[in-house]
């Protein structure tokens, strides 16, 4: 959909939070590196609207065409079908690509602090800021936690594995909880990959997340809406100690 106003993709995790429970946020993901096509024969977009028929509060979409077989096609397509807020994820490192975000009419883009340096993640930031967009800033690691925080980020990815390696690794919800309470104060918290059970939800939840992204699970689930049934879980967030 198009309309869209600034903060809409962590307004509609917040609602989710509203009613006691953690936010699912399904990865329309066509190819996984790890597992291959995801798909099987299925329609993307006709998925992702199903996804949301079953309580959906935003979406992922996957756009990066070359290791993960999406496109910016997929994003436009599934944008005018569906009436959440939608995220776009990709290996984002140019203004461009933010001005076409922005003209597809995602409400939020992943800016992943791994795959650029310091001073274009910082300008990236920006100017996804200025176009009205939603930065969604993926870390990895404390240090890179400690840059979310420099940039003020307010809604902040946990990525419980190593995309440098195309998430080839078997990371799962305890890299939330190791970095969570190194979050930036107040951020809406996202744990994303390696979410492959209601215990790895609870586990991410009780960290601190106020959300689960979620792609390769639901895809290769016998029934994709009773497994995003089964994530959407009880949120009860341990307070981090004082430092």
């Amino acid at each position: 959909m198009s309309a869209r106003f600034p903060g809409r993709f962590s307004a509609a995790i917040a609602a989710e939070n509203a009613r006691g429970l953690v936010a699912v946020i399904p990865d329309i993901k066509c190819i996984s590196p790890k597992e291959g096509d995801l798909l099987r024969g299925r329609d993307p977009v006709e998925t992702a609207k199903m996804l949301v028929r079953g309580g959906a509060p935003v979406l992922s979409v996957v756009t990066e065409s070359e290791r993960f077989g999406g496109s910016i096609e997929l994003l436009s397509a599934i944008v005018q079908a569906v009436d959440v807020p939608v995220l776009r994820k990709d290996f984002i490192t140019h203004t461009d690509q933010l001005l076409e975000t922005a003209e597809l009419g995602a409400a939020a883009v992943l800016l992943i602090c791994a795959t650029t340096d310091e001073k274009n993640l910082r300008a990236l930031y920006e100017k996804t800021l200025a176009l009205g967009i939603e930065p969604f800033v993926e870390v990895h690691t404390a240090q890179e936690m400690d840059l979310a925080n420099s940039l003020g980020a307010r809604l902040v990815g946990i990525n419980n594995r190593n995309i440098v390696s195309l998430e080839r690794d078997n990371g799962g919800p305890g890299r939330t909880a190791t970095l969570a309470c190194g979050a930036p104060a107040n951020a809406m918290l996202v744990s994303e990959s390696g979410i492959l059970s209601a215990a790895d939800a609870k586990l991410a939840a009780s960290a601190g997340a106020n959300a689960v992204l979620v792609g390769t699970a639901l895809w290769q689930a016998g029934d994709m809406d009773a497994m995003y049934q089964s994530l959407r879980v009880e949120r009860r967030a341990t307070p981090c100690a004082p430092s």
